[in-house]
This record gives C-alpha cells, structure tokens and sequence, in this order.
C-alpha cells in the first residue's frame, strides 16, 4: 500500500485522556510511515526524559526569542511560564525523511497546526468517557498534588469544550477498540 507522506496527524487531549498510548501504539506499526514532532517545551525533564528525544528542553528567554523569530509553527503558553510549542524545523526534517508527523499536542496546538495546513492534517481529540473517569486516571498517576490535580481538571473541562473543532472525536474507554480506531483513521488518511 502506498502511503501519502506530505500530511501532519494531530492528537490532542486533556491530560490522563490516553493520547500519548494512542501515538506510541501508531509508531509501534512499522508498516506506517510515521515520525514524531518533539515539541519544545520551558517545563524541566521528567524521569528518564532525554532533550531532542522526548522534548527540545528550553529555558522561556531561549523560548520567547524563538516566538519573536517566528521559529514556531504553534506554541501555547499552557500555563503561567510553562510554553510548549512545535519548532517548525522539526516538521520539516520529518517530511524531508518521507514521514508523516504524529503530533502529541495541546489542544489549541492541534488547532493552530490545523489552521496552517487545512488540507494536510487531520486532528483528532481523544475524550475519556467522562470528567470522573479523567480524574481517576491523573490520580493513578501520583505525579501531581491536589492543587496541580485540580488546574488540570480545571483545563480539562475547558478542553473538552473545543472537541467539536477536530476532525474525530474519539472516546478512549476501551483501549484495544480505541488503537484499532485510531490506527484504520490513519490509514486512511494517509492513502488519499
């Protein structure tokens, strides 16, 4: 099968929703020309998380000179201090390997990405099966304390009030049938 790689997929998703499975799950088909955007971020590492692997760490002045140079295709400043945003070198050193760019994004970052190329991307929410379910899944992770647990929920609603603005709404409450989803949205995005 051949596979149109001048495209850009976009998942976005309010934290503990289940996009970042959903990517590596789409970078685990090796029969899929995809490449992952790494967004630069201001936030520190987390655990084991490499610069130029899992994020472009930068500190805000680095980050804010790269805004005023309009280096970014889309950035957000997501909470106070805290920027993420896709470099748009990243995206083309992707496309001049022949990959498609996965996108693992905040949500109006999905939006902004959409707005640039209308016709190239596809964007896609990922929505857990209710509010309730979201916080239960970001207590699991024990990585936040209940003020952070609470701004996030708090963006999360805010969120999932812009889902009717992506191309497909997923609802992740089975795992196994939201991949299957995903992966045959993808493929047939990428065979037109």
């Amino acid at each position: 099968m051949s596979f149109n790689t001048d495209k850009l997929i976009v998942f976005s998703a309010p934290s503990g929703s289940g996009k970042t499975t959903i990517v590596r799950h789409l970078l685990e088909q090796t029969d899929l020309p995809l490449a992952f955007s790494i967004s630069a971020t201001t936030r520190a590492p987390r655990g084991a998380e490499k610069n130029g692997e899992d994020y472009y760490f930068l500190n805000e002045e680095t980050f804010k000179t790269k805004i005023r140079k309009k280096e970014f295709l889309e950035y957000e400043e997501v909470y106070k201090g805290l920027f993420y945003g896709t470099l748009e070198s990243e995206v083309k050193r992707l496309w001049s390997e022949n990959k498609a760019v996965l996108f693992d994004i905040d949500v109006m970052g999905g939006i902004s990405i959409k707005n640039s190329f209308p016709n190239k991307t596809l964007t896609v929410f990922v929505q857990p099966p209710s509010i309730e379910t979201l916080e239960r899944r970001l207590k699991l992770r024990n990585t936040d304390n209940e003020k952070t647990l609470q701004v996030r929920l708090n963006k999360a609603q805010q969120e999932l009030d812009q889902a009717d603005r992506f191309d497909k709404i997923i609802i992740n409450d089975d795992l196994a049938t939201t991949l299957s989803e995903t992966e045959e949205l993808v493929r047939a995005f990428l065979s037109t």
